[in-house]
């Protein structure tokens, strides 16, 4: 993986988090937390929590006398995280961590949920081993993967029109990395290799809508790793090709508000 696939500094967070938390985050924030709400967890560790999405729906949902412990790599994007958290909530706890070598005491969390981070693991198997390392004996470890780039409409249009404006060099981190890690048999063998012995998978297909075309184009091409990739080919290109993605948007979904496919996996491994 190279390092610009983790590269969410800047301006990014803030533009991740208003264009694509809504439109294609939180349907499974949703659907985590209220799983999450099932388990009579008393505290959660949450992994790659990244802007907050699913920690906001955490918070929401889990009883109250559930704490949460909230982590990321990426000290930005949990700053960020902090700042668009409930003011009144007390339980969360945010953290710097490293998913592959968590901080934390082994058999600590009664669950450890990571909303579409695994994707970005270096080492998955590693990461699924300190996931187990830390639950508790009968613990949940819960998390959700894209599926194929084909299956997620404003993700596939984005990614095949900014190749088009890079013929020679084609940006493909959409299809490589998010998108990159749908195999659900492959993710299962890791899981079983990593010490879970109860792995479960579900499919869930959602609609995600928007406002407008730009808002899924400035979402992708300005607010993840893709941006690195666009600036990295030509800099000066950015607002050029997030317009180019715009009208591709347009074309096939209409002018106004515009309604697409997505589509993930969610895999429940039990300790």
């Amino acid at each position: 993986m190279a390092d610009s696939d983790t590269d969410f500094g800047g301006s990014i967070p803030a533009l991740y988090d208003r264009y694509l938390g809504t439109l294609i985050f939180e349907p499974y924030a949703i659907d985590l937390a209220q799983r999450c709400s099932e388990l009579g967890v008393s505290e959660l560790l949450e992994t790659a929590a990244g802007t907050g999405v699913a920690t906001r729906e955490l918070d929401r949902l889990l009883p109250d006398s559930a704490a949460i412990v909230a982590t990321d790599l990426k000290e930005a994007m949990l700053a960020f995280a902090a700042t668009r958290a409930d003011p009144g909530s007390t339980r969360i706890t945010w953290r710097q961590a490293d998913a592959l070598s968590l901080p934390f005491d082994s058999s600590r969390f009664d669950a450890v949920v990571c909303q579409f981070g695994a994707m970005f693991f270096p080492k998955k198997v590693e990461a699924y081993r300190e996931a187990l390392r830390v639950l508790k004996p009968g613990g949940q470890f819960i998390f959700n993967v894209w599926d194929r780039i084909e299956t997620n409409e404003f993700a596939e249009v984005t990614s095949a029109t900014v190749a088009s404006c890079f013929a020679d060099d084609p940006p493909d981190f959409l299809a490589r990395v998010p998108h990159g890690y749908h195999d659900t048999r492959q993710v299962a063998n890791e899981l079983v290799s990593a010490g879970f012995s109860d792995v479960a998978v579900e499919t869930i297909e959602r609609r995600s809508v928007a406002e407008s075309p730009s808002h899924p184009a400035i979402g992708y091409c300005q607010g993840t790793p893709l941006r690195s990739e666009i600036e990295a080919r030509d800099s000066g290109r950015l607002m050029e090709v997030t317009e180019a993605v715009t009208a591709a948007i347009s074309a096939r979904f209409g002018t106004s508000k515009v309604d697409g496919r997505i589509r993930a996996h969610v895999i429940t491994a039990t300790r």
